[in-house]
């Protein structure tokens, strides 16, 4: 099976459609599937509700597609630096499921693992456990987390064989393995490709069976949110 698509456009054609459940990789900035990102936007889909960590900023990343309209909710831990995020949920256009950012990587990671929930201590006593199961253990009080699973994952890694096996670069990892994991289907943007057999499997930190296509974008923008330098004396 051939999982290598030409460009970005290619790689969602037949898979994205409105309405649907849309998990994307990155913190921030780093490590976010920016091609990926850019031919969701264009290809005009709308009702999506999107897993992420955050939205990116306006207008980069899952910005653009908060500025277009087309994410009707989000799932996160974080509006962050995202002016028009932060705007559209508190004039109540978007909707917005907080998250603590450590239980979004776990639910996830579950939903991918086929585990439907799990319990946690993280948000017992806040909103966060609104209208959620609460199970004492122990002695403790948990709360229920439904597991994450979604209709397209996009994910951004460093590297991958043409089997669909990956590797990602230092911090950009991020939430791209459990955001992979999670996925219904799986595309994914690189900016290396190789044969298969010249990743050492030691090295391999998703494996080929969660990735359904690939594309390569060899030169990706990776913009930084805030530069901060020091000033001279």
């Amino acid at each position: 099976m051939n999982k290598v698509y030409p460009d970005a456009a290619s790689a969602l054609a037949g898979i994205v459609q409105d309405g649907q459940t849309i998990a994307v990789g990155g913190f921030g900035l780093c490590g976010i599937p920016e091609a990926l990102i850019a031919a969701l936007r264009d290809s005009g889909v709308t009702g999506l509700t999107a897993i992420s960590n955050n939205a990116g900023v306006d207008g980069f990343g899952l910005g653009q597609l908060l500025t277009t309209r087309q994410i009707k909710k989000m799932i996160a831990s974080y509006v962050g630096e995202n002016k028009e995020f932060a705007r559209q949920y508190l004039s109540g256009e978007l909707e917005l499921e907080f998250t603590p950012q450590g239980t979004l990587a776990e639910k996830l990671r579950a939903g991918g693992a086929g585990i439907p929930a799990f319990f946690t201590k993280t948000g017992v006593g806040t909103i966060v456990a609104d209208g959620k199961e609460i199970r004492e253990f122990d002695g403790e009080q948990y709360v229920m987390e439904r597991s994450l699973v979604a209709d397209v994952s996009l994910v951004k890694a460093y590297m991958a064989d043409r089997a669909g096996n990956l590797v990602y670069r230092k911090t950009a990892r991020n939430f791209n393995p459990n955001v992979a994991m999670a996925g219904k289907i799986t595309i994914v943007e690189v900016e290396k490709l190789v044969e298969v057999g010249e990743i050492d499997p030691d090295q391999v930190h998703t494996p080929s069976i969660y990735v359904h296509r690939i594309v390569v974008n060899a030169n990706p923008e990776k913009r930084i949110e805030q530069r901060t330098v020091r000033t001279e004396a």
